[in-house]
């Protein structure tokens, strides 16, 4: 029996309908319609496929591994993937990055502001023909009418690590590749559970649940990054000030 008809067959025996199914799974109709007549097309790749098997199997009461076994001895086991094939269906989604203020560039315009101003001093005070006022004799005098320039703001600092948190509110594939495109590993977070990673370098993450999660990058809440069953791609680098979603 194949692993459509056997999900097709635990379904029909647990009473439940295709809506049922899709609404305690959020996997959309035409999707798990496939993949009870054995066409797993609609899913985006098998990375896809495989988690929508188990979200299924879970709610009919199939054994998923059982069943994700049977379909890679059909379709080919994880490793066989490419970063092309799992990452190319879904829409990326490019968060825009909030740059901090050039310091290096604020400290020379300071720096040249303050010579300048002790330039003008210096020519000031030297030129003939203009009283200087004596220490003592007027106290208001002796100050200049010019403000003194404010102190050059403390440059910010960022973390070399890239800290990314995942609460599962429900169950959720991710999978992390370098920029390039090599892929690093992927993961399954069941609901109810948190997992957290660090990177020294940049990683896009494939998220296939988005909207039943909560993310958290660089300590920015990040909020639910996607819509349920919505697969989507998020870049992330080291030290980058992301916008953060509030939960309150």
């Amino acid at each position: 029996m194949s692993v459509g008809d056997a999900l097709a067959q635990a379904r029909s025996q647990a009473g439940l309908t295709i809506a049922d199914v899709s609404q305690q799974t959020c996997i959309r109709e035409t999707i798990i319609r496939g993949i009870e007549r054995g066409d797993f097309s609609a899913c985006g790749g098998d990375f896809y496929a495989r988690g929508h098997i188990r979200s299924i199997a879970r709610v009919v009461g199939l054994d998923p591994d059982e069943l994700v076994r049977e379909y890679d001895a059909i379709h080919g086991a994880p490793s066989a993937i490419t970063a092309a094939e799992a990452f190319e269906p879904s829409t990326p989604i490019r968060l825009k990055e909030r740059r901090s203020a050039n310091w290096s560039v604020v400290m020379v315009i300071v720096l040249a502001l303050l010579l300048g101003y002790g330039v003008f001093r210096l020519v000031n005070h030297g030129s003939p023909g203009r009283p200087v006022a004596s220490s003592g004799t007027h106290p208001g005098a002796a100050k200049s009418p010019a403000s003194t320039p404010s102190p050059t703001p403390p440059a910010v600092h960022h973390s070399h690590w890239l800290v990314i948190r995942l609460t599962a509110i429900q169950d959720c594939w991710v999978g992390f590749t370098k920029p390039h495109g090599q892929p690093l590993f992927q993961a399954y977070v069941v609901s109810g559970s948190t997992r957290t990673w660090r990177f020294r370098h940049a990683v896009s993450m494939q998220i296939g649940n988005p909207g039943g999660i909560v993310l958290t990058v660089n300590g920015k809440d990040l909020g639910r990054p996607g819509a349920y069953g919505q697969p989507v791609t998020l870049n992330f680098g080291p030290g980058r000030r992301l916008p953060g979603t509030s939960t309150g």
